[in-house]
């Protein structure tokens, strides 16, 4: 039986790179967000950023750094967000319940 189920939806914002930090770090603090991608005008994926449960922002410190570079050479940036979601529907099972 599984009680959670999770389903990834990906979610895009365009933004302009001076404003690409801040809004990467509201994300972040959002908390249910599993993969962050910063893409070009072209669709090319710049830089892919896996994050996990209880990740800490002193942690992040290497990538806010290649982000703000990545972002003062690029105008304009697509930022594409994989969050979790769960469903707290339980699943039945084919296994009589126990008593």
């Amino acid at each position: 039986m599984n009680p959670e189920a999770e389903k990834v939806t990906t979610e895009e914002f365009k933004i302009t790179g001076d404003a690409v930090v801040a809004k990467i770090k509201e994300l972040v603090r959002e908390g249910n967000i599993r993969r962050i991608m910063i893409k070009n005008e072209e669709g090319r994926v710049l830089i892919e950023i896996p994050l996990t449960i209880g990740v800490v922002s002193a942690v992040l410190l290497p990538v806010w750094a290649a982000i703000g570079a990545i972002a003062a050479l690029v105008a304009n940036l697509t930022i594409a967000v994989e969050r979790r979601e769960y469903d707290s529907k339980r699943q039945e099972s084919d296994e009589p319940p126990i008593s």
